[in-house]
């Protein structure tokens, strides 16, 4: 008996250490074994998309050998589809990301049936996740949310199949709803590559009240860029996120070509400088410019606009710290020629064609010689100066002396066509932000202010806004902002303005409510609105069949 229970007791005391012993034994095996590798996440990038499913006219302008920046065919969503999933196959990590105004500003083909053709494309290639850019908001936050969820409004969903909204999360950290005090849409969003999480936070710039027509952005508030990131940042770290990526609908200006950065200026710099040193990588859009640039020890790229290029990013995570050690880029050119038509793409755009031809094909017109949109020094163009006349002519009844239009609202030269005849889709390539006239009174004092805010008040080195005939002055680069307007160079019909009296000015209304940061504008009285601006153009073209560029002397430059 007392065997039996030495026995007991031994087996029971081994069936005790066995656990102890086996955690040993694997604990001296473990520090035998290599540590775990680095995981490799590939990040795929666009911005500025702006609904061209087709390749954009004019493609991207590249730096030939001899230094010269020269037009190269890129882009258009079948192209993209193709580069996306070649990229995409590289590594079973990866994600897709936009920088913001993937909709707005759109050709004919998305514009005709609200956008939705272009979320559904991009939902297509599958496209994960975007900031809100702020062409998002050209048609206020309802039809934002309508673009994120799906549903239909009267003149939408007019498409093969009921619009599903976007299978992509749309971010939205800084604009917040000021009736709830909350983000318009989500914030931030996390992907996990092999258990280690990364975030993204989207966002677009502080700045869009000033460059949206004030309908769009009602009861809504947008915050500052960097301070919104920063204060996201211990929020994610919580949760154990310490690779953050930020996707800004803001950008810069770079002096070298499209994937380098030897200098770069522009609000993204000072953002950059001031984000939580948490983030790791930027990926940035708005300006439509190309760059791969390390701002403040951070990578920080754009992929130019139009779907030209796809941006092509490698980070490298540590699996015991989880966060980057390392992140690189690769600004990879959309060409046609090395990225094959995608065969979905093919067969989505080839049913808007057919349901958008009755329209776009529509002859409005002829023209007497191409109309291109190339500034002079002045900052004068011919196709500028057919537009400003064209809005004249039609708001002449509502008594206007003027018209004035932004230069960012036009967004392609007019092409002489093959056949001299003009086509509704050649108007609005023109002319895609489908804008309501508006005729106004201001006094002659304030549109000498409204001149001088040409050059005030701007990180872009001047605005300068084309003008109708009868309207001329001269300004002078060297003198100080504020002062450049020659003192009684204004003349309206060959009259110097007078300061006290009043004048009858045409904008559209998205001038009209402030955009581009014209602030005097928001003051004009006895507001007529009149028709759409491409319809303005259209009138225009009809009643001029012989159209060419006319001299550019409106607008004289000093210095």
């Amino acid at each position: 008996m007392m065997k039996l229970a030495r026995n007991t007791v031994f087996r029971a005391s081994l069936r005790l250490a066995l656990p102890a012993v086996a955690a040993a034994v694997l604990a001296g095996c473990a520090s035998l074994l290599p540590p775990p590798e680095p995981v490799k996440v590939k990040v795929l990038a666009i911005n500025d998309f702006h609904g061209n499913l087709k390749p954009p006219q004019g493609g991207i302008r590249l730096r030939d050998a001899a230094g010269k920046l020269v037009p190269v065919e890129a882009g258009g969503a079948e192209h993209l589809a193709t580069a996306v999933a070649q990229i995409r196959a590289k590594n079973p990590n990866h994600v897709f990301v936009a920088a913001g105004d993937l909709i707005g500003a759109t050709p004919l083909l998305s514009a005709l049936f609200r956008d939705e053709p272009t979320i559904e494309s991009l939902s297509l290639m599958g496209l994960e996740v975007s900031a809100v850019g702020n062409h998002e908001f050209d048609k206020g936050a309802a039809e934002l949310l309508r673009m994120q969820h799906g549903g239909c409004v009267p003149e939408s969903c007019k498409g093969p199949a009921p619009f599903a909204g976007a299978r992509f999360q749309y971010l939205a950290a800084s604009t917040i709803d000021v009736k709830t005090g909350k983000t318009l849409l989500p914030a931030t969003f996390v992907k996990t590559f092999q258990g280690i999480p990364v975030g993204f936070i989207g966002l677009t710039l502080k700045g869009t009240p000033a460059i949206v027509a004030p309908a769009g952005v009602v009861g809504l508030r947008f915050d500052d860029e960097a301070e919104t990131v920063n204060r996201l940042v211990p929020g994610l770290q919580s949760q154990g996120v310490q690779a953050i990526v930020v996707l800004i609908h803001e950008g810069g200006v770079p002096t070298g070509d499209y994937n380098e950065c030897p200098g770069i200026s522009g609000p993204v710099v000072d953002i950059v400088k001031k984000l939580d040193k948490a983030v790791d990588a930027v990926i940035s859009g708005h300006t439509h410019r190309a760059y791969n640039c390390r701002i403040d020890g951070r990578l920080v790229t754009s992929g130019d606009k139009y779907g030209t290029i796809v941006t092509e990013i490698d980070l490298v995570l540590d699996p015991a710290t989880r966060d980057v050690i390392s992140a690189t880029a690769d600004n990879v050119v959309v060409r046609p020629a090395s990225f094959a038509k995608d065969p979905r793409q093919t067969t989505l755009i080839a049913q808007y064609e057919k349901l958008a031809a009755p329209l776009a094909g529509r002859v409005v017109g002829q023209l007497g010689a191409p109309l291109p949109r190339q500034n002079n020094a002045a900052g004068e163009n011919p196709l500028g100066q057919v537009i400003a006349d064209a809005q004249l002519a039609a708001t002449r009844d509502a008594g206007a002396q003027l018209a004035l239009m932004n230069p960012g609202g036009i967004r392609a030269a007019l092409d002489m066509p093959a056949d001299g005849q003009v086509r509704y889709a050649d108007l609005f390539a023109v002319q895609p932000f489908y804008n309501n006239l508006m005729t106004m009174t201001l006094t002659g004092a304030q549109l000498l202010q409204l001149l001088e805010e040409q050059w005030s008040n701007r990180n872009d080195g001047g605005r300068v806004l084309h003008v109708s005939q009868g309207f001329s002055y001269s300004w002078d680069a060297k003198a100080p902002v504020g002062q450049r307007i020659v003192p009684g160079s204004v003349r309206i019909n060959g009259r110097p303005l007078d300061p006290a009296a009043d004048v009858r000015i045409t904008v559209n209304s998205f001038l009209g409510g402030g955009g581009d940061n014209f602030q005097v504008l928001r003051q004009g009285r006895d507001r007529r609105t009149g028709m759409m601006d491409v319809d303005a153009l259209e009138l225009y073209v009809k009643a001029n069949p012989t159209l060419a560029p006319g001299p550019l002397n409106r607008i004289t430059r000093l210095n």
